[in-house]
């Protein structure tokens, strides 16, 4: 690896640790910032998966005073979401490397206007609903995990979706208990892409700490930027990113 190719990633792991905090869809950054280093879109997606992990550790650490007296629900989720995760990592393991690289340009095109979408989603679905869980939610974190756990992109708006629709409470502990699924479904795909996938170990000690840092940039960022503008500037670069697959 380059100096230049060092500096980056480096960048890469910052801007997605920072969007991450800021509107979602990091993977947006790195993912097609390892692509463009020349790794095969297989071993570029399960890099990305271990090496983001840290930022989702962080979000539940921030998330602390919202996740208290939700213990009940978000074990009950995460055990889901843990099955969800373990179905979407073996896909993922036993896609071959072909198809994938086809599914690419889907993905990352669903994931970016998912991110488009996600105000409106957060307006719809934020509210107090005040009625009963609906045992839906059950199924959807099931479809979010293997989702999240398949392809990053966009995990978090999925989440969110899901568990605004069925959860009957306020949108930020809403978000908090989507930042413990989110975690755990990340922490699932790191052990299972770290014990059978081909992960860039080289490319993870570069972007992880990295990605770290740009979250706690992004942090501070979202009081001085608008997410509105960020946000239009990631999703018009997936897009872009999802076009130029296709038609590669």
């Amino acid at each position: 690896m380059t100096a230049v190719d060092l500096v980056f990633l480096v960048g890469a792991g910052l801007l997605a640790g920072a969007v991450n905090a800021l509107a979602g869809g990091g993977t947006l950054i790195s993912f097609p910032a390892l692509l463009a280093l020349g790794y095969p879109s297989l071993t570029a997606s399960v890099t990305n998966a271990v090496a983001l992990w840290p930022g989702y550790l962080g979000g539940v650490l921030g998330y602390r005073a919202e996740l208290r007296g939700q213990r009940r629900r978000a074990i009950a989720l995460s055990l889901t979401a843990v099955l969800g995760a373990c179905a979407g990592s073996s896909l993922l393991l036993l896609t071959p490397s072909v198809l994938f690289e086809s599914l690419v340009p889907w993905l990352v095109g669903f994931a970016s206007l998912t991110l488009l979408a996600q105000p409106w989603l957060r307006r719809l679905f934020g509210g107090e609903s005040g009625g009963p869980v609906n045992r839906l939610v059950y199924a959807g974190v099931f479809a979010g995990g293997l989702y999240g756990a398949y392809f990053n992109g966009g995990m978090g708006v999925v989440l969110l979706t899901v568990l605004g629709l069925f959860l009957s409470d306020t949108l930020h502990r809403v978000n908090a208990v989507r930042a413990a699924l989110a975690l755990v479904i990340s922490s699932v795909s790191v052990v299972a892409f770290s014990l059978f996938g081909s992960v860039r170990w080289q490319a993870v000690a570069i972007v992880a700490p990295a990605s770290l840092a740009g979250g706690f940039l992004g942090t501070r960022l979202a009081r001085l930027m608008s997410p509105k503008v960020l946000r239009g500037v990631v999703v018009a670069f997936g897009l872009g990113v999802s076009l130029a697959l296709a038609l590669h």
